[in-house]
């Protein structure tokens, strides 16, 4: 315990670091020029989406393992968990010969569940929420079983383990003077403030919530319900309840929160694949998202993010992808009347393409409330950008075409 009477000391996350040394990757520090030149500020990434399971939860869940006795680890541990700290669990526990078991809402997307069982984890699935998973848990593991608890954040051990992500950030690039890290329950946070504070109290930590689930500021503002909850692209920290200890340690150490909106976290998934080509899912962008909604409060500093996980389901990737291309311009939907006879359609494309335009895709309409003897083309075309995409628009409206935006995309007049 130190002077603070921090549940978790700087010795903590060193003698964690020595702990997990080898067992888990040293993942890359490097600064980005791109986005330093986008934002202002002097831009480093650390790449926790490069661990074997894609996500810093590895850490903490390995110190937390290593602690247990000879009893603990015969009788086996028990976590609940929708995402990767089961993976970290299972996995880890396997390779150390001792039994997880996992803890998952049944609504659990299918490919979380395979890919924990394939780590070696013994999944259960159980009500519709983490508190429903953790209720269970408490009773027929623990209570029956006498399995030790791995919690996702709540934890002392798991605490340090995830601070040294901060120890390799600041011995990779000790020029850093401003950490952003992605808050849910706070198990990262918590650690890493420990750890930067260790090195040099004057760095500044923020911590960053997706807007539905600011769990930690309701919990400093003490008002609960400006947890509204809902779909967030940032699953990862979508926690309504900030832990005990972890709250207790963000309060002394974290200079402040942010909030960060889905259209920001969906941006900056979109930058870190065509800048970093790096995946990250929504809860490892929003240090990113942060960045670039308030850029001013950084300019100038040095700033140091964690792309704390990669495990995002590709549909939804492809999906955030296509929505950024069409807010960038670069896909741009539109609507053209065209007379209903031959040769019309062989003119709009040759159009387009001499404006350097390309079609992805054409749809015909003939049921429309036009003219009977015209017809309406539904075009999505690919450009470089938004000066192109105006371009195009113009160079077919001054070709003598009726053409008007479709949905999505960039307004035109």
């Amino acid at each position: 315990m130190n002077a603070s009477q921090s549940p978790v000391s700087f010795d903590d996350v060193r003698r964690a670091a020595q702990v997990i040394a080898g067992q888990i990757v040293r993942t890359p520090c490097t600064r980005s020029r791109v986005l330093s030149k986008i934002t202002g500020a002097e831009v480093w990434i650390k790449f926790e989406n490069f661990q074997f399971t894609a996500s810093f939860k590895e850490r903490g869940a390995l110190n937390k393992l290593a602690s247990l006795s000879e009893a603990e680890r015969a009788a086996g541990v028990a976590a609940m968990s929708a995402g990767n700290h089961a993976q970290g669990v299972a996995y880890h526990a396997t390779r150390l010969g001792i039994k997880s078991v996992i803890v998952m809402p049944g609504n659990t997307p299918f490919t979380k569940v395979r890919n924990t069982r394939e780590l070696g984890g013994e999944v259960i699935l159980h009500g519709e929420t983490l508190a429903d998973a953790q209720a269970f848990l408490e009773t027929e593991l623990i209570g029956k079983r006498g399995m030790t608890l791995v919690h996702p954040y709540d934890d002392p051990y798991v605490i340090a383990g995830q601070g040294t992500v901060a120890l390799e950030m600041l011995e990779q690039a000790p020029e850093l003077d401003t950490l952003i890290v992605p808050v849910g329950g706070g198990g990262l946070i918590s650690g890493m403030a420990i750890a930067a504070h260790g090195i040099d109290p004057a760095i500044r930590v923020v911590g960053v919530e997706s807007a539905a689930y600011p769990s930690a500021y309701a919990a400093l503002q003490g008002d609960l319900s400006l947890v509204k909850g809902g779909q967030t692209i940032a699953e990862g920290i979508a926690v309504k309840n900030i832990g005990h200890l972890t709250l207790a340690i963000i309060r002394e150490h974290v200079a402040e929160l942010m909030r960060v909106d889905e259209q920001a976290i969906e941006r900056a998934i979109g930058l870190l694949a065509s800048i970093e080509k790096v995946i990250a899912e929504g809860a490892g962008a929003v240090g990113l998202a942060a960045l670039l909604t308030d850029p001013a409060r950084f300019a100038g500093r040095h700033v140091g993010l964690v792309v704390s996980g990669g495990n995002v389901d590709t549909r939804l990737l492809a999906s955030v992808l296509l929505r950024q291309l069409v807010n960038e311009s670069r896909l741009i939907s539109l609507s053209i009347v065209i007379e209903d006879r031959p040769g019309f359609l062989a003119r709009v494309a040759g159009r387009i393409g001499e404006s350097g335009g390309n079609i992805i895709q054409v749809h015909h309409e003939r049921l429309h409330r036009g003219h009977a003897k015209d017809a309406t083309l539904e075009v999505m075309v690919e450009a470089q950008d938004e000066a192109h995409a105006r371009q195009i628009f113009d160079d077919l409206a001054g070709a003598g075409f009726s053409v008007r935006k479709g949905a999505g995309g960039m307004e035109f007049e």
